[in-house]
């Protein structure tokens, strides 16, 4: 089973908890057990599980900033993006998790963040359901 939605960012460097839509989309699903893998087919966004609490978003913006700073990239002399290509392979396009009793199991802190690294954009994720037998 495979679903699909559309998540419209606002800023160049933006975290985006998609948790909610997620969840729903199992409940919808009706999956009593498997995995969901969570993709992002655009290679300058990441998907990422972090705790929702501001301050920590801002520091994870920070270390991507800091990441990508002082570097002439070659590739922004065609696109002006590199950096986000970079940190979109670092961090990664896609998340594999369990669900059980129709619910992912994450910990208490964990959300499921969209990484917009080279916003504003109409993002997509895509979902996949794997049925436990």
């Amino acid at each position: 089973m495979l679903k699909e939605f559309n998540i419209i960012t606002k800023e160049k460097y933006q975290l985006i908890d998609i948790t909610d839509k997620i969840e729903r989309t199992v409940e919808q699903a009706g999956i009593k057990s498997g995995l969901i893998f969570i993709f992002i087919p655009h290679s300058t966004a990441g998907l990422l599980l972090t705790e929702n609490e501001s301050g920590l978003k801002q520091d994870w913006l920070n270390v991507f900033k800091k990441i990508i700073s002082g570097i002439d990239w070659l590739h922004n002399r065609i696109d002006d993006n590199a950096e986000s290509h970079i940190l979109s392979g670092l961090i990664g396009q896609g998340k594999t998790l369990i669900i059980e009793d129709n619910k992912i199991i994450r910990g208490i802190w964990q959300q499921i963040f969209l990484v917009e690294l080279d916003g504003p954009k109409n993002r997509r994720i895509v979902v996949k359901f794997i049925k436990s037998s």
